[in-house]
């Protein structure tokens, strides 16, 4: 049995996993608390939130995530990517700072613009 505090919605229901039984998942007040448990249980998936440098006249910061989430264990060695990066000015909302991050399939975007000085 795995117990997991449910993040789908504020409640935070206490959830119960039983692996031996189909993973089975008790605790929950919705279906999004079958779904967040048997996941958490089987791949638990992070969305990673960070900061690039961008190199515009000077250095700035720019707010990039990964568009999917990555499996958990993968979180720290994404990290180390993520800190290796520098854009160029200008950077848009929605750029790619990394594609396929990891070869997850999932890429690192811009969440922010930042203009050239």
């Amino acid at each position: 049995m795995k117990k997991f505090i449910c993040i789908m919605c504020p409640k935070g229901c206490h959830l119960t996993v039983d692996e031996n039984n189909d993973f089975q998942v008790s605790g929950h007040s919705c279906n999004k608390g079958v779904k967040y448990g048997k996941a958490e249980a089987t791949n638990p998936v992070r969305v990673v939130t960070s900061t690039v440098i961008v190199n515009a006249g000077n250095e700035h910061l720019c707010s990039v995530k990964t568009s999917d989430g990555i499996p958990k264990a993968a979180v720290l060695e994404a990290m180390k990517e993520i800190n290796n990066v520098q854009l160029k000015a200008p950077v848009k909302i929605g750029d790619i700072a990394i594609k396929n991050l990891l070869d997850t399939g999932v890429d690192v975007i811009t969440t922010s613009d930042v203009q050239a000085s």
